[in-house]
């Protein structure tokens, strides 16, 4: 049987009389003339507060009762306005007010004044009630300190309960709406700079018979159609170079990718790439393509290229620091990988004091001892490039140097943003690539490629020589609003299973 909260009981009674009451307490529509934003800037072009019919709708914030008035704080998506309810205008329409609570979304109909204390209101003539919340919501108290600034009491910070409850989180912290305006603003910006230079947004599959890309493990199901096992794609790569094989010279994809990983500030097992794929390029013009990429979306989102971490700020100014992989590794640590076997590998990752088992791969151990050393030190732009070639199994072979690989990564405030190569193109040599994917999968590595013969067909009718780039549109965002982790520009995150509790453990906030 289901079990209510006190004030959940309390709003149901009153769902009821007000149906009781004739009133139907979830409408079809509402004809608004204004969203509050918009009042409010009319109200600064005209200079006057002389709108005499306006009509807007929101949630109910903030409920004053005061005998024969009662104000209200109603919110709408772009903003907040003060209700003024007379008890003269309104008649019997002014004792249902009693039967409403913070959380209920109602139209109202009047004219805007200016308060005694210089707040813009709106004077109702009229009231709708428009939905009826049957739950309490937690509604922060706030108030404005002596130097203008805004503080917030008792306000919904609890991290998991905002991560599973996004609704309320959207409701009761406006900032967070920002958020996913910035996102959205910069998806709008990112195809706009794609578009003006003629590449073409794609399509691929998310469930596919093989998945390849990067090195991951998928999620699996099974296809019932087609009685046949199906993963979900943990990259967008091998399907983009199939089109450029087919004729395309410049293609694109915004999507989901799916990974069966681990959770982590930096990690999410479903999140958003941007991949790019334009033939005739190598990884030099791509370097400066995502240089000026970075430059255009930052400018246009932020208006500004200053970026700021906590207590670290950064300007964008180009051209971004450039270092060579192996370089970089010897700098932070004093080791030369190069040309170094398994075995030695591991014995360094030990005097490093890095717990990997004996039986790591070459690649593994590489990436491994880059990532604890290196990486967490990249806050300013830079490219680190020229890979080793055994951690790029998709990557051209440099042109000078066979133990390197054409590719480099973007890395700002310790976090990777872009991986790019200048992509391999001969298909036997991407089969050995392949081969040796697989060799090291039998040895244990659950995240190494399994062989995709199709796409190697494809290379055997022929790629031009290409270059592209995978951009983590998650961690992008999280660079452009300063969020500490991944799950605060993800509206939904994951988040493990929740047993149901008692109900509405928020105290109803209703002022009378």
């Amino acid at each position: 049987m289901e079990r209510l909260s006190e004030h959940e009981r309390r709003r149901r009674q009153e769902l009821e009389l007000l149906r009781q009451a004739g009133i139907e307490p979830y409408a079809y529509g509402y004809e608004r003339t204004h969203t509050i934003a918009q009042l409010r800037h009319g109200v600064a072009a005209a200079g006057t507060d002389s709108f005499t019919d306006v009509a807007l709708a929101g949630r109910i914030m903030v409920f004053r009762r005061m005998g024969k008035v009662t104000f209200a704080d109603v919110q709408d998506e772009s903003g907040r306005l003060q209700l003024y309810f007379r008890a003269d205008d309104l008649g019997a329409a002014y004792e249902l007010l009693r039967l409403l609570d913070i959380g209920d979304i109602i139209g109202a109909r009047g004219f805007l004044f200016y308060t005694r204390t210089g707040e813009l209101t709106l004077h109702v003539r009229s009231y709708h009630l428009l939905t009826k919340s049957l739950r309490p919501i937690p509604v922060p108290k706030e108030e404005r300190d002596e130097q203008g600034r805004l503080i917030r009491h008792d306000a919904f910070t609890d991290k998991e309960a905002r991560y599973r409850h996004r609704y309320i989180d959207l409701i009761v912290n406006p900032e967070v709406r920002e958020i996913f305006r910035k996102r959205a603003h910069l998806l709008r910006a990112l195809r706009a700079f794609c578009d003006a230079r003629g590449w073409l947004e794609v399509e691929t599959p998310i469930l596919q018979p093989i998945y390849g890309g990067a090195n991951a493990r998928p999620f699996q199901t099974h296809f019932h159609a087609l009685d046949a096992q199906f993963y979900l794609r943990i990259a967008t790569e091998l399907y983009l170079k199939r089109l450029i094989v087919g004729g395309f010279e410049g293609v694109y994809e915004i999507g989901k990718n799916f990974r069966n990983e681990g959770i982590d500030r930096l990690h999410n097992p479903e999140f958003t790439a941007f991949e790019l794929y334009v033939a005739y390029r190598d990884y030099h013009w791509m370097m400066e393509l995502v240089e000026e990429l970075l430059v255009t979306l930052v400018q246009e989102v932020n208006g500004s290229l200053w970026l700021r971490r906590g207590e670290q700020q950064i300007q964008l100014q180009p051209p971004f620091r450039r270092i060579r992989w192996y370089d970089a590794v010897r700098e932070a640590t004093g080791y030369e990988l190069r040309g170094r076997s398994a075995q030695e590998l591991w014995q360094i990752s030990r005097q490093l004091g890095l717990e990997l088992p004996e039986t790591a791969t070459e690649a593994k151990l590489l990436d491994e001892i880059f990532s604890a050393t290196v990486q967490p030190h990249l806050l300013e732009p830079t490219f680190v490039l020229d890979y080793p070639l055994s951690l790029s199994p998709l990557a051209r072979r440099h042109r000078y140097e066979a133990d390197v690989a054409e590719r480099f990564e973007l890395f700002l405030f310790g976090m990777e943003i872009a991986n790019a190569f200048s992509e391999l193109t001969d298909p036997l040599e991407q089969r050995h690539r392949f081969e040796q994917q697989m060799r090291w999968r039998a040895k244990g590595d659950l995240e190494a490629m399994p062989l995709d013969e199709d796409f190697l067909q494809a290379l055997e009718i022929g790629m031009p020589p290409t270059a592209g780039v995978g951009i983590g549109i998650d961690r992008l965002v999280m660079l452009l609003t300063e969020q500490p982790t991944i799950r605060d520009v993800i509206l939904f995150p994951h988040m493990r299973p929740e047993e149901p509790v008692l109900r509405a453990d928020v105290s109803d906030t209703r002022e009378s």
